[in-house]
């Protein structure tokens, strides 16, 4: 009888841990950044549209699985923003909060920066984060592990030859001569930032993730009759093409 119950209670507690590791997300030991770089629309004017895409793109993390301790939020105005908290965004704190997020997490990184563009980067703030710097802010922070980094801005795509590693995934709203578009006062969110949102819901990880964001903009840019298109850029390494459907989604569809 003893025999029997102790048999059971071992058969009741690995059931227990097998339900706890296949509950447990892929993403609960990854690291996030979320930058809104900029306030002002593209007429000059306000908007809250960078803003609200971070504050937005944060919460859609937390739903895939993403731990909030574990994700930093950065604006160029923080104080408007208490309930969410932001750090100010400016290229050192952020540099200084990936390398405290890396150092008490295991797993992957990701970097996600909605703003303005330029042939030469992205605008954060009053400065511009050269592809470079980034490259060398993710090369002594997330080094090795697996990487997605997403840029919304005009010109984005200028980021993708300095950024490609066999370990990272980089998405961007644009290719390397080319604006994107939805930036103005009137804009809840850029058009890259609004589809990466509706599209997150639907898809399973990031690899189809990219391909959905990527197929509504072309559809929003036809339907609102912008050119010439954006052509939102995609490139996943070697490494990481593989394992992307093992990071699936908390909120993936059944």
């Amino acid at each position: 009888m003893i025999r029997t119950a102790a048999r059971l209670l071992a058969l009741l507690a690995a059931c227990w841990w097998a339900g706890a590791a296949q509950a447990a997300s892929a993403f609960q030991d990854w690291s996030a950044v979320v930058i809104a770089g900029d306030w002002h629309a593209s007429d000059g004017g306000p908007t809250e549209g960078f803003d609200n895409a971070r504050r937005d793109v944060t919460l859609a993390l937390h739903r895939a699985g993403f731990r909030p301790e574990n994700v930093r939020q950065f604006s160029v105005r923080p104080e408007r923003y208490k309930d969410t908290r932001p750090l100010k965004a400016e290229p050192r704190g952020i540099y200084e909060a990936l390398v405290d997020l890396s150092g008490r997490t295991n797993g992957g990184c990701l970097f996600y920066l909605t703003s303005h563009g330029l042939p030469q980067g992205a605008q954060v703030d009053q400065t511009i984060l050269r592809p470079g710097t980034l490259a060398t802010m993710l090369d002594q922070t997330c080094g090795k592990r697996p990487t997605v980094v997403v840029i919304s801005a005009c010109f984005s795509g200028v980021f993708v030859p300095t950024l490609a590693k066999p370990n990272r995934m980089v998405l961007t709203a644009a290719r390397p001569d080319r604006t994107s578009f939805g930036c103005g006062q009137d804009n809840k969110y850029p058009y890259f930032d609004d589809c990466f949102l509706s599209s997150m819901p639907n898809t399973r990880d990031f690899g189809g993730l990219a391909a959905a964001t990527r197929e509504c903009v072309r559809a929003r840019e036809v339907a609102t009759n912008m050119s010439p298109p954006s052509e939102p850029q995609v490139w996943v390494g070697a490494e990481l093409r593989p394992m992307l459907p093992l990071y699936a989604f908390d909120s993936a569809p059944n």
